[in-house]
C-alpha cells in the first residue's frame, strides 16, 4: 500500500453538487470502553451484534468502495480497537489493491499494547483522542477513562513508528477551554499534530447542554495566538481538519469547526456505520442500508456498488447544524465519527 499525502482523481463516486468522493469512514463498532459526556449518554443501549456487520462484510463492502475510487479509509467506532479480530480486519484492508492510506481513529485507551500490531498490520496515520491533561477532568469528560492509559498509547504509538500521529481535542466552554494551550505545548513538545474540534448537536444528552458548552474555533485560535505563531500551511490530510503550522516547529494545528465554519465545500466523503447504513452526510439523515443488499444477495459485488453509485445521488450541499437543538437523533458512535 503507497502512502500519500493527498488523494488523486480517480474516483468514480460523484455527487450531485460534483464533489469526488475519495475517502471513507468506516465504523466497526457502536461500542466504546469510554463514555465521553459530550458523545453519548450514561447509560447507552447499543446495537444487538446480530445487526452489526460482519467482518467479512466489512471487508467486502471496503473492497466495493475502493473499486469505486475509495483511496481513504479512516476506520471509527465506537472505539475500534474493541472491535474482536480489529488486526485481522486491518491487514485485509491493507492489502486491498488501490487503497492508499488505511488510518484510525482511537480513544488511546487499547494503544500500549496495541500501536505495534496495528503498524504491522498495515495502519499508516493514527488519531488519537484526548480532551484533557489533568486526571480528574479527563475522567469526569470520560467517565470511565485513566489518562495515564491514553498517555501511554501515545507513547506506544510513537515508539511504534506509525508515520502520522494526530491528536483530537473536543473542546467545551467551561469544562477543557483553559487546557488549550497545554494541550498544544503538550503535542509541539511530543513532535505531534493536535486538531481542536468544535463540539456537535448529535443526539439528545440530558445531562449535558451543548448551547452552555459552545466555543468557536476562532476563540481558540485567539487563546493559541498567546503563545504560538502560527502559519499558513497548505497540508491537507482529505479530512476536514484545517491546518496552520507552528513556527520553529514540525507540528501542525488543526481546527475542525463544523459550528462556526462549515467545511462542506471540499467534501470529499462518506460514512458507513457499524449495522451498514451509508450515511452521505454527518449532519444529515440521507442514508442507504447496504446491510440489506449484503445480506439478500451475499457476494453480489456488482449490486452493492451499484446501490453506493445510486446513494451518492442524494449527497446533500451541506449540513445545518444548530446549537440551541437537536436535530439528529443518532449519538456520535453511531454515526462513525
Amino acid at each position: 500500500m503507497t502512502i500519500h499525502n493527498s488523494l488523486p482523481s480517480s474516483t468514480q463516486l460523484t455527487d450531485p453538487f460534483g464533489r469526488e468522493i475519495n475517502y471513507l469512514r468506516l465504523s466497526v463498532t457502536d461500542r466504546c470502553n469510554l463514555r465521553c459526556t459530550y458523545c453519548m449518554a450514561e447509560d447507552m443501549t447499543f446495537l444487538p451484534r446480530q445487526q452489526i456487520l460482519s467482518l467479512e462484510e466489512l471487508r467486502d463492502t471496503a473492497a466495493a468502495f475502493v473499486e469505486l475510487g475509495i483511496r481513504k479509509i479512516r476506520l471509527t467506532g465506537g472505539e475500534p480497537l474493541i472491535r474482536r479480530d480489529i488486526l485481522k480486519l486491518v491487514g485485509a484492508l491493507s492489502a486491498l489493491p488501490d487503497l492508499e492510506e488505511l488510518t484510525m481513529t482511537t480513544n488511546g485507551v487499547l494503544l500500549p499494547s496495541m500501536a505495534q500490531p496495528l503498524k504491522d498490520a498495515g495502519i499508516s496515520r493514527l488519531n488519537i483522542s484526548i480532551d484533557s491533561l489533568e486526571a480528574e477532568r479527563f475522567k469526569a469528560l470520560t467517565r470511565l477513562g485513566d489518562l495515564k492509559q491514553v498517555l501511554a498509547g501515545i507513547k506506544a504509538a510513537v515508539a511504534a513508528g506509525i508515520a502520522k500521529i494526530k491528536l483530537n481535542a473536543v473542546i467545551l466552554a467551561g469544562f477543557n477551554d483553559d487546557e488549550v494551550l497545554d494541550l498544544a505545548r503538550f503535542a509541539v513538545d511530543n513532535g505531534l499534530d493536535i486538531s481542536f474540534i468544535e463540539e456537535m448537536p448529535l443526539g439528545e444528552i440530558s445531562s449535558h447542554k451543548r448551547a452552555n458548552t459552545k466555543i468557536s474555533s476562532q476563540q481558540i485560535r485567539q487563546q493559541l495566538a498567546s503563545e504560538f505563531t502560527l502559519l499558513d500551511s497548505a497540508e491537507t490530510t482529505g479530512g476536514p481538519s484545517r491546518y496552520l503550522q507552528v513556527a520553529n516547529s514540525e507540528s501542525k494545528i488543526g481546527f475542525i469547526s463544523p459550528m462556526s465554519n462549515n467545511f462542506c465545500e471540499s467534501c470529499n466523503r462518506v460514512r458507513l456505520t457499524a449495522e451498514g447504513r451509508l450515511l452521505l452526510c454527518l449532519g444529515n439523515e440521507h442514508s442507504a442500508d447496504l446491510r440489506e443488499v449484503m445480506r439478500s444477495y451475499p457476494g453480489d459485488r456488482n449490486l452493492l456498488k451499484s446501490k453506493i453509485t445510486e446513494a451518492l445521488k442524494t449527497k446533500p450541499e451541506r449540513h445545518y447544524f444548530d446549537p440551541e437543538q437537536v436535530d439528529i437523533v443518532r449519538f456520535m458512535n453511531m454515526t462513525g465519527g
